[in-house]
């Protein structure tokens, strides 16, 4: 005779399981979908001098003073 009832330690382990897989995958679609002011700000971060500056000035000055100038081609 098998019990069809878990006890409560493992649903406990089946149901977190499941809800760290969620957070992962929400993750990955937050990491798709970023904030442009997120997008930019990172940008400035990777390169050095951008970086200085937007200690002193802010990082929407920073990214407009390196790479506001810039367009981008196809």
């Amino acid at each position: 005779f098998s019990d069809p009832f878990l006890n409560r330690r493992r649903a406990n382990d089946f149901i977190q399981a499941d809800t760290r897989l969620r957070a992962i995958t929400q993750e990955r679609i937050r990491e798709r979908s970023k904030a442009p002011q997120e997008h930019q700000r990172e940008l400035c971060e990777d390169y050095y001098p951008c970086e200085m500056y937007a200690f002193r000035h802010g990082y929407a000055a920073a990214y407009k003073h390196y790479f506001g100038g810039r367009r981008r081609t196809k």
